[in-house]
């Protein structure tokens, strides 16, 4: 009894402290703007206006983001809840907080910090709004963050709590998806691909109950995506890292910004299909929300970093000392790229004059023996497809290159109609195996009639594959190689077919139901999400990048995307030459009452030795059926 009325009196004595107004040293950035005369100062509209109590005065920086104004409390301390007042400005002060982001941190430099809460919406002029934290970690130093060309502008900011360690039991997220926070020393944001910035990072997720934190550098990413005011970013760990339910431990990690992509979901779906026609590896991929020193920048995916490692993609990593017999043969990583002119590693078939860059062997270790094997290798393929009968399976290019994965890469491809599927094609070759394997796809922002120079793709390409229309962009000559594979090459289109009917016939297939079902988890998923991005980057009644159509609303967006879906994929069984209905027809659902020994038999015809117990399309008196 006197343990629960001890727990008790705790809890009440808990609750009486919870909301103290706390008060500590004033911090902050001191380059602040004088707004009588447009200058910098370090004497008026300072930090310390942000907690004096008094309405009429704020808080204004020189730069306009990446600026903040908090406090060292001292000592530790869990708070529990924050307040803030915009600047008494008519015609900014109101939005100037929205998108702000609290945090809290046991180091001076904020490389520790997390968010502990971010403003969702517009403040009303003159009045103090609070907000209940709910984070059990304890902080000696707390920060207010405006937001992204905001100059800070605050009236007044408050904290509260209680004094004390705390504990990691339960930190914040922004929304439903993991949060990633990336700190970097003296708050510097990436500007460019080569230059690193060494920092931490933090992810959290799992409602808020578990978190990596590791040291990392972070540097921009991708080509044209890296012109966009929202920036991909690439995290490289310290130390290989497992990074929430990726199958990779891994020290490199991507940032896919999507920002022309307004459904935020378009790489993930493509991803999807892959998986349904079995490619040997798809990336790694799932929404998260990313805060870079303090700031809120958006709905972003969190990707594997295309690259050999296992887990990903799965060949032997190459030495330098393998340079001769079967070590020389594997495993090779590269990409058919029309931007391979501006990389360190890269050649150009000797015929057609394709351009290749090598991504593995790394281009700091490469030799020039692995360089001209994989070159001549690929020149092989080439002078083979050229010149010699596919049928010849002994001379024929048909014997070094595998044209399953090559079909399978393509049709992924045309079903999310991406229009530089060959402006960009990755290839791998194992050690060991005389063959070149096409994959993994990659970069479907564009994807699924997203694109202004080829939309609407079910008309343009009503009738046939959307590469075959040469609206779609090529690395040089890629083209004449696609063209040869899939219209020289006779038993080619057999090859399209039958891994099309895999992907098709399969239980919870490719179909429109399939498409559909993945479509409504995401935007489900995203919702939270997707409605701090779009205040973030204020778009979606704007083209941006190959938008062809601004559809004003998320919601619009997912939906063109679900009804492209809708008629692309008809058209698709059509070209291809698949009868959906004669294929899946007379599928009954699973026989309770079949005798275990009744003969069942597998899609090809062949008997199985009783009932089945995996998943899958079988048939059972004449009739196919589904066993889940």
């Amino acid at each position: 009894m006197k343990e629960i009325i001890a727990t008790a009196l705790a809890l009440i004595s808990l609750s009486a402290t919870a909301h103290e107004k706390l008060t500590g040293t004033v911090i902050g950035t001191t380059d602040c703007v004088d707004y009588t005369t447009g200058q910098k100062t370090t004497t008026v509209n300072t930090a310390a206006n942000a907690f004096d109590g008094n309405p009429d005065t704020f808080f204004a920086t020189y730069d306009r983001s990446y600026t903040w104004a908090g406090l060292d409390l001292g000592t530790k301390h869990v708070i529990t809840k924050v307040g803030w007042m915009p600047r008494n400005d008519a015609t900014n002060g109101e939005r100037r907080v929205q998108l702000a982001v609290f945090e809290g941190a046991n180091s001076p430099d904020f490389l520790d910090a997390v968010p502990i809460y971010i403003v969702p919406e517009r403040g009303t002029l003159g009045q103090m709004e609070y907000a209940e934290v709910n984070c059990s970690r304890g902080f000696r130093y707390v920060r207010y963050i405006g937001p992204s060309d905001a100059r800070c502008n605050v009236a007044e900011v408050e904290f509260y709590g209680t004094e004390g360690e705390g504990d990691d039991s339960h930190l914040y997220q922004l929304t439903n998806l993991p949060t990633v926070v990336i700190s970097t020393q003296n708050f510097e944001a990436p500007y460019d691909k080569e230059n690193e910035i060494a920092g931490r990072a933090k992810i959290i997720s799992e409602g808020g109950t578990k978190i990596l934190d590791a040291e990392m550098g972070v540097r921009e990413r991708g080509n044209g995506s890296r012109q966009f005011p929202k920036k991909p970013w690439r995290i490289k760990f310290s130390k290989k890292q497992n990074v929430l339910d990726a199958p990779a431990k891994a020290k490199k990690w991507t940032l896919l910004n999507n920002y022309g992509d307004k459904t935020l979901m378009r790489n993930k779906l493509a991803f999807d299909i892959a998986r349904q026609f079995n490619m040997e590896y798809v990336p790694y991929c799932t929404f998260v929300d990313v805060v870079l020193n303090g700031e809120y920048k958006g709905t972003y995916q969190l990707c594997d970093q295309v690259e050999v490692n296992p887990g990903r993609v799965e060949i032997d990593e190459m030495e330098p000392t393998d340079i001769s017999g079967e070590a020389l043969t594997g495993g090779y990583f590269i990409e058919a790229d029309a931007y391979a002119y501006s990389e360190i590693s890269w050649f150009k078939t000797a015929s057609w004059e394709i351009p290749f860059t090598i991504k593995s062997p790394d281009d700091d270790a490469i030799t020039s023996e692995q360089s001209a094997y994989i070159k001549n290798y690929l020149d092989d393929v080439e002078n083979r497809l050229r010149y010699k009968s596919a049928s010849d399976l002994v001379n024929g290019y048909r014997a070094i290159f595998d044209v399953k994965s090559f079909a399978k890469h393509m049709l992924v491809n045309e079903i999310s109609s991406n229009t530089d599927t060959y402006w960009s094609t990755y290839m791998y070759k194992k050690r060991g195996d005389k063959l070149v394997y096409t994959g993994p796809i990659w970069d479907i922002d564009l994807g699924f009639d997203n694109d202004g120079r080829t939309y609407p793709v079910t008309q343009t390409a009503a009738t046939q594959y959307l590469w075959r229309t040469r609206q779609g962009s090529f690395a040089n000559n890629m083209y004449e190689f696609v063209n040869r594979v899939f219209y020289t090459d006779y038993q080619t289109e057999n090859d399209v077919l039958e891994v099309w009917r895999e992907a098709c016939n399969k239980a919870d297939g490719l179909s429109v139901e399939w498409f559909n079902k993945k479509v409504d988890e995401y935007a489900a998923m995203l919702n939270q999400s997707q409605k701090l991005n779009f205040t973030r980057w204020d778009i979606l009644n704007t083209r941006v990048h190959e938008n062809p159509v601004a559809r004003g609303s998320y919601e619009a967006e997912v939906q063109h995307v679900k009804d492209y879906f809708k008629v692309r994929l008809p058209q698709l069984d059509k070209i291809i030459g698949y009868d959906r209905d004669k294929e899946q027809g007379g599928i009954e659902d699973i026989f309770t009452d079949a005798p275990a020994d009744d003969t069942w038999y597998n899609l090809q015809g062949i008997a199985l030795p009783g009932r089945p117990t995996l998943p899958g399309i079988y048939i059972n008196a004449g009739k196919k059926v589904v066993i889940k």
